[in-house]
């Protein structure tokens, strides 16, 4: 049975189809610049194997519709494409970023729950319109075909409130729901079922932290399986330093740009969603250049670096405090799975908890899940490659089969 996974953003639509018998990627591509005067639809079919096909269509995409129309038409070809029409696709899965309150778990999509989704807009007002978009345009098209909505936000609807209130008027959290919420649950859930298949353990007796490091960046601590405490908050700009984004300041700071730099509240949440982070203090926001920087003696690079890891490093250090008894460490996602040199710095100073690092294993490059600790650390270290659209892809069999 295929599966058509589909991830639809303001201005793009990244897609895979996976045949789920042996859970095999057939496709995988992005439509992009939607709206604009030249929009690009790239595609590769049996990505990773040496059957593999790319290609690349260049030319106005103005809407999802046409979009989305253009990966059918691409998908169903006679000579290229990978299923015969769309009967082929057993169910779809919707990756929405955002269900607030409403969903602890994956659900097939409803009249009721669309509207649910419409109503947590105003906590995700760029994402959420753009996940409704791609829902739409696929109902459309395969009106007869199960659609499962995936939220980025239920693994962690697990924490107790102790982890979720902020400290303020409690009114705020009745009438408006501001609180804590999380976000890349999807990817936090999938390293830790596969940490405790590393462990030889029942997810359900497994203590993790796991540190999900891309230009986005988060970090979960997981009780018995369950998310217990997250470091992005109500909106995804909470907690570590991410590439853009500044991560934990001082609430008090947007009154003091407001008042001395005449900054409005639009300016404000700009400033530190787009131009802060690991961008705002060194210029970079990719990682490899900024190691590129430090290398050849950047002193501004070699302190972006040190921020962000210090913050990793404190966030660790509280949540073994939550926890208690931690059984693994998990890194994951493009910086966590591929920086030898964030992950070493990330750890550094907290042997005395019982991590030891082992640096010849950091070091090696690898694309498996592996354990990268030494055998006297009493806490497993674990680099293990994210798949979102795999875990999506489980979540909506585990739905379709009620």
């Amino acid at each position: 049975m295929k599966f058509f996974i589909i991830n639809s953003g303001s201005s793009s639509i990244k897609y895979q189809v996976i045949e789920m018998t042996t859970e095999t990627v057939l496709a995988t591509g992005m439509v992009e610049r939607i709206g604009d005067a030249i929009g690009r639809l790239k595609n590769a079919f049996f990505p990773g194997t040496e059957n593999e096909r790319e290609s690349v269509l260049e030319q106005a995409i103005p809407d999802h519709d046409c979009g989305m129309k253009l990966v059918i038409a691409l998908l169903t070809d006679r000579e290229q494409g990978i299923i015969g029409d769309t009967s082929e696709i057993g169910a779809i899965g919707h990756r929405v970023v955002h269900g607030g309150e409403d969903f602890r778990e994956s659900t097939r999509i409803t009249p009721a729950v669309i509207e649910a989704i419409k109503r947590n807009i105003p906590l995700a007002p760029l994402h959420n319109p753009a996940n409704l978009d791609g829902i739409r345009v696929a109902m459309q098209i395969f009106p007869a075909v199960p659609q499962v909505a995936v939220f980025d936000t239920a693994f962690h609807q697990t924490m107790p409130p102790r982890a979720f209130l902020y400290a303020i008027p409690y009114a705020l959290y009745e009438q408006d729901r501001v609180r804590r919420y999380g976000f890349h649950g999807t990817s936090h859930r999938f390293v830790a079922s596969e940490c405790a298949r590393l462990l030889d353990k029942p997810l359900t007796v497994c203590n993790l932290i796991t540190v999900h490091l891309g230009n986005g960046c988060s970090m979960t601590a997981i009780e018995g399986g369950v998310s217990v405490d997250t470091s992005l908050g109500m909106t995804p700009l909470e907690g570590l330093v991410m590439g853009t984004r500044s991560g934990d300041v001082d609430p008090a700071l947007h009154l003091f740009l407001q008042r001395n730099k005449g900054m409005d509240l639009e300016a404000i949440d700009g400033l530190l969603n787009k131009e802060s982070g690991l961008k705002g203090l060194c210029g970079m926001n990719d990682m490899r250049d900024i190691h590129r920087a430090v290398a050849a003696g950047d002193a501004r690079a070699a302190l972006a670096l040190s921020v962000q890891t210090y913050r990793n490093r404190k966030y660790i250090g509280a949540f073994m405090a939550v926890l208690g008894r931690v059984d693994g460490i998990v890194f994951t996602a493009g910086i966590g799975e591929n920086d030898p040199i964030v992950r070493a710095e990330s750890l550094k100073g907290l042997e005395a908890f019982g991590i030891r690092l082992d640096r010849e294993k950091n070091d090696q490059r690898s694309q498996e899940a592996r354990c990268i600790s030494r055998e006297e650390s009493t806490v497993s270290i674990f680099v293990i490659p994210t798949n979102e659209e795999l875990a999506i892809a489980r979540e909506v069999a585990n739905v379709v089969r009620g």
